[in-house]
């Protein structure tokens, strides 16, 4: 087997000049509607939280996001499906479950309430059933 030392070293150049500007590659980070709304919202995911962790996490987060001029909040919450309240007959099936259990929190905590514009379930590319989006107020 023959190699080619020119080829090689002509390669090499061409790569060498092609990474200093790369102009054809599409650069993601570039389109302008979600590079915006990377900067207003805030993405958390409560996987691995008991519900009284939860609701003060979801709390803490609030108000960081109120304070920092976030305008919208997205918690993955989970579906519920690895949740082990079936087996407790004292814990509701839909209120043991942070999907329900954050959004009644915000609602019944009158502090929170006054930052929250609404609560909604996510659409499917940000999460659907498993996730919730709270907009927030522009303080």
């Amino acid at each position: 087997m023959i190699k080619k030392k020119d080829s090689n070293q002509e390669d090499k150049k061409i790569w060498e000049d092609y990474i200093k500007n790369p102009s054809d590659i599409y650069d993601k980070d570039q389109n302008i509607s979600e590079n915006s709304l990377r900067k207003e919202r805030y993405k958390f995911d409560l996987h691995g939280f008991s519900l009284d962790e939860a609701n003060r996490k979801v709390k803490e987060i609030i108000e960081y996001c109120a304070k920092n001029k976030f305008r919208e909040l997205l918690l993955i919450t989970g579906k519920g499906l690895h949740s082990t309240s079936d087996k407790d007959a004292y814990t509701s099936k839909n209120l043991g479950k942070i999907k329900y259990s954050v959004p009644e929190f915000i609602k019944n905590n009158s502090e929170l309430n006054k930052l929250i514009i609404s609560i909604k379930d996510a659409n499917k590319r940000d999460g659907g059933e498993g996730a919730i989006i709270i907009k927030l107020k522009n303080l």
